[in-house]
C-alpha cells in the first residue's frame, strides 16, 4: 500500500491519483489510498493528543488545489474526529497561510505534494510553531504509520472508520469552512505584516509600509511598482495576494487566477515562467509599465520564483533561483541592519542550505554577516536558524537557496510575498542600496532600478536543480558505500587532473565538507561519514579563496540523486566541466562503466 510512498520531514508523498499515472488530472484516490489518508491523520490525531494539553485539540486541516485534495481531505476529516479532535477545515489553503493560521491553534495536517506533477498529493504534518515537524518527530509519526498501514485488513478496517464517522459533526465542519477561511485569511495577513517588517509594532509597520507606498506610486520614480503573478490555479489563487498588494499601494496583475485552474507544470522553474514574462511584456506593451516585477507560485504555494521588467534590455528576464534568493539576502540583510542600527549587540546571519551557492557567502561577509549550513531540506535549514538564534544572532533571513525559497522569520516556511517584499522594499528605501553600493564600490544613483542592483550582485555561475544534468538515477541504494566509493575515484582523479585543474581554473587544493540535518562538518576525510546527508567538495585557489564546488545528495522526496556545481565568476566552460567530471566519477562509483 505504501511501497512507492516517500516519507520524509518534508512531507509524505506519492501518486495519489487512482489509475497510478502522475499526470492524470482526475479525482479519485481508489480504496488503498483512502485508508492511506486515514492512517495519516489517525497517527497524528494520537500526537496532537500526546502533546497538547487539552482535552480535545484543535487541528487546522487544509488542502492545495490538486484535484485528489477533497477525497484525501475528506477522508483524514472523519478520521481526525474519529480519534477526538477539533477540526478546522479552510479547504484550499496556501501553505504559508495555514502555518500562520494554526499558530492559533494545537497544529495542522496540510494536503499537498508541492511542485510535483498533478496527479501526486502527499500530507504535511506540523504543530502551532509555524512549520512542519522536524525530521526527529515525524520519523515516530512515520514508524506508526507504517506498522498501521502494514496490519493485517488495514483497507478494510480504514474503510470502517469512514462508515462510522458521525455525519452530524462532519457537516457542522463543512458549514463552517467559509468562516474558517476568512479567520484563515485575516491570520495571515496579520502574520504578514510581522514578517515583512520585522515587528509587531502597529506604529512601526505603518511606518514602513508609508514608505513602500510613497515611492511606489511616485510616478516619477523609476521604482513605480506594479506586480503581475501566474497563479497557475494555485492555492495561492485563494488567498489574500490581490488584496495586499492593492492595499500596500502596488498594482497587482493575475493570470490563470482560478484555484485549480492549473494551466501548465507546476515547478516554478525557467521552462514554466515564460507564461509570466509573456504576460508581463504583453503589460508592457499595452502601457502598463509599472508591471516591473513578477512571480509564480507553486500548487501549495510556499514557492515563488521571479521575473523582472530589465528596462535596459527592454525585455522581461528569468531569475534563476540562487538569483531570486541571493537578492532577497542582499534586501533582508541590508534591511535587518538599517533596523538594527541602533542596537550594539546586533548580530547578523542567514542561515542555508549545503548547495546553496557561494555568492551568499560574499553578500553576507561584505554587509558583517555570518552563514551557517545545513542539509538540504526546509526542516533542516529552519531548524539550524532556531538554534543559531538561541546562540544569539539575528538570522532574519534563511532557506534553500538552490531552490529560491526564501524564509522570513519569525516565518517557518517559504513565501512568495515575502520575496517580493523584501525586493519592494530595497526598492523602497533608498539607504538600503546606497549602503550596499558604498560597501561595494559600486555606483549609485538615486534613480536606481531593480536592473542596476542585479548587476552589483556577485557574479557566480551555478547548475540549476531543475536541469536534467542536476539529476542522476543512481544504481546502488547505501549511500555511504556510494560515496566511500566515490572517495576512491576522486582521490585518483585529482592526482591525475590537479595540474590540469591547476593550469585551466587555478585549482590548487581541495576541501570535503558534509552536512548532516543541522550540522555542518568541514575538512573530512571519510566521505561515506556524509550518510544519506550532503556531501560537498570546496575547490581552492592559491590565495585560499574558494573557486568552485560539486555538491550531491540523495533526494529525501523523490527517487532520485542530485548533483550541483558552482562557480565564481560568469565562467558556463568551468561549470560544465566540473559537473561532467562529477557525472563521470559518481557513474564509476556506482559500478557502472562510462
Amino acid at each position: 500500500m505504501i511501497t512507492n510512498m516517500i516519507l520524509s520531514a518534508s512531507g509524505w508523498r506519492k501518486v495519489f491519483a487512482e489509475s497510478g499515472n502522475e499526470q492524470d488530472t482526475s479525482s479519485s484516490i481508489g480504496q488503498e489510498n483512502k485508508a492511506i489518508s486515514v492512517f495519516a491523520a489517525e497517527v497524528f490525531a494520537n500526537y496532537i493528543k500526546n502533546t497538547s494539553a487539552k482535552e480535545t485539540p484543535i487541528v487546522i486541516l487544509g488542502m492545495d488545489s490538486r484535484p485528489t485534495g477533497k477525497e484525501i481531505a475528506d477522508a483524514a476529516v472523519k478520521s481526525l474526529v474519529q480519534n477526538g479532535i477539533f477540526v478546522k477545515c479552510a479547504g484550499i489553503i496556501a501553505a504559508p497561510e495555514i502555518m500562520a493560521y494554526s499558530r492559533n491553534a494545537d497544529g495542522f495536517m496540510y494536503i499537498s505534494a508541492s511542485h510535483n506533477p498533478i496527479g501526486h498529493n502527499g500530507i504535511k504534518f506540523g504543530l502551532n510553531t509555524g512549520g512542519v515537524l522536524n525530521a526527529e518527530e515525524n520519523a515516530k509519526l512515520t514508524a506508526q504509520f507504517k506498522e498501521r498501514c502494514e496490519s493485517e485488513n488495514a483497507v478494510e478496517e480504514a474503510i470502517s472508520i469512514l462508515k462510522s464517522a458521525p455525519n452530524k459533526k462532519i457537516e457542522e465542519i463543512y458549514e463552517a469552512m467559509p468562516y474558517t477561511k476568512i479567520e484563515a485569511l485575516a491570520a495571515y495577513k496579520k502574520f504578514l505584516l510581522w514578517t515583512i517588517s520585522g515587528t509587531q509594532s502597529s506604529e512601526k509597520q505603518n511606518e514602513l509600509f508609508s514608505i513602500i507606498k510613497s515611492e511606489t506610486k511616485n510616478t516619477d520614480s523609476a521604482r513605480k511598482i506594479g506586480v503581475v503573478c501566474d497563479m497557475n490555479g494555485s492555492a495561492r489563487a485563494a488567498s489574500v495576494d490581490e488584496k495586499f498588494f492593492t492595499e500596500n499601494g502596488i498594482s497587482f496583475y493575475a493570470i490563470h487566477n482560478t484555484p485549480g485552474e492549473i494551466a501548465h507544470e507546476i515547478i516554478p522553474e525557467s521552462e514554466n515562467l515564460v507564461f509570466l514574462a509573456a504576460e508581463m511584456e504583453r503589460l508592457q506593451k499595452e502601457g502598463k509599465t509599472d508591471a516591473i516585477l513578477g512571480y509564480m507560485p507553486d500548487c501549495d504555494g510556499d514557492r515563488g520564483n521571479i521575473v523582472y521588467w530589465d528596462e535596459k534590455a527592454g525585455r522581461a528576464t528569468i531569475l534563476k533561483a540562487q538569483e531570486v534568493f541571493s537578492l532577497s539576502v542582499l534586501a533582508e540583510l541590508s534591511y535587518a541592519k538599517w533596523i538594527n542600527k541602533q542596537n550594539a549587540n546586533f548580530k547578523s546571519a542567514v542561515a542555508v542550505n549545503c548547495p546553496t551557492s557561494m555568492r551568499i557567502d560574499e553578500i553576507a561577509t561584505t554587509l558583517g554577516a555570518k552563514v551557517f549550513r545545513a542539509e538540504v531540506g526546509e526542516a533542516n535549514v529552519v531548524s539550524c536558524a532556531q538554534e543559531k538564534r538561541a546562540a544569539g544572532y539575528d538570522v532574519r533571513i534563511f532557506g534553500e537557496g538552490s531552490n529560491g525559497g526564501t524564509i522570513t522569520h519569525p516565518s517557518s516556511v517559504r513565501d512568495p510575498l515575502n520575496t517580493v517584499f523584501a525586493i519592494i522594499k530595497l526598492l523602497s528605501i533608498k539607504e538600503l542600496y546606497k549602503n550596499w553600493c558604498d560597501l561595494t564600490g559600486a555606483f549609485y544613483s538615486d534613480d536606481f532600478s531593480l536592473t542596476d542592483i542585479l548587476d552589483t550582485l556577485p557574479k557566480y555561475t551555478t547548475t540549476g536543480v531543475s536541469e536534467s544534468r542536476a539529476v542522476l538515477h543512481i544504481a546502488t541504494k547505501d549511500h555511504s558505500l556510494l560515496k566511500s566509493r566515490f572517495q576512491n575515484v576522486f582521490q585518483n582523479e585529482w592526482t591525475l587532473k590537479k595540474d590540469e585543474l591547476y593550469e585551466k581554473y587555478k585549482i590548487l587544493y581541495w576541501e570535503c565538507v558534509i552536512t548532516n540535518g543541522t550540522k555542518e562538518t568541514r575538512r573530512v576525510t571519510d566521505f561515506s561519514k556524509s550518510g544519506r546527508g550532503g556531501l560537498k567538495i570546496v575547490f581552492y585557489d592559491e590565495e585560499n579563496i574558494p573557486v568552485a564546488f560539486i555538491w550531491m545528495r540523495g533526494s529525501g522526496t523523490e527517487p532520485v540523486f542530485r548533483i550541483l556545481c558552482d562557480v565564481k565568476g560568469d565562467n558556463p566552460e568551468m561549470e560544465r566541466f566540473l559537473l561532467k567530471w562529477e557525472t563521470q566519477m559518481l557513474t564509476v562509483a556506482d559500478g557502472r562503466t562510462l
